[in-house]
């Protein structure tokens, strides 16, 4: 892709608020666009690079490290990276911030803790709410808001479209991404 550079665009919310499916719907503009485009998604994370961690905030903290070395390393070799991954703990985000020396771009994708729970089809908050999963982000755990993002996606307002269409229009304005057409 002309003109593309590689960036990271670390999206941060609660289970629920919308990373997974703003992405998708990204991933296929961009990919439309003939982007190198890699997706970093927490679950999937989860399942290869990161198995065997729990939810402890040692163990969170060590797949963030991972997220954002694994993101560091694809942005300075000009690929553009999305990281889709609750990532609750502000000081790991802003670590993940300092290693990626301004390729780091946080979109915080906000929807209230009962908005998500609304949206919950695979009962998650249910289960938390009756003690069944431990330290689940915004239940048991704290979910510490971005103080400075630079984008605030509000996904209650706003389509899956309208949030991919905010990002575009950010990353075309910094000519990360070349306009489409």
């Amino acid at each position: 892709m002309a003109g593309e550079q590689g960036f990271c665009l670390w999206f941060t919310g609660l289970s629920g608020s919308g990373k997974t499916t703003i992405t998708n719907v990204l991933v296929k503009e961009l990919r439309r666009r003939d982007s190198k485009l890699e997706v970093l998604d927490g679950d999937i994370v989860r399942q290869n690079l990161s198995k065997g961690l729990g939810f402890s905030k040692e163990d969170r903290d060590t797949n963030i490290r991972r997220v954002a070395f694994v993101a560091s390393l694809l942005a300075r070799n000009g690929v553009p990276v999305i990281t889709a991954a609750i990532s609750p703990y502000r000081e790991i985000r802003d670590e993940a911030r300092a290693k990626m020396d301004g390729y780091f771009i946080e979109a915080y994708v906000k929807a209230s803790v009962e908005e998500c729970e609304r949206r919950d089809v695979k009962g998650l908050y249910a289960k938390a709410r009756a003690g069944e999963i431990k330290e689940f982000t915004g239940v048991s755990d704290p979910y510490e808001a971005p103080e400075n993002p630079e984008l605030v996606i509000d996904t209650e307002s706003q389509t899956p479209e309208e949030s991919a269409r905010q990002i575009l229009d950010y990353l075309e304005e910094r000519e990360l991404i070349p306009r489409g057409t």
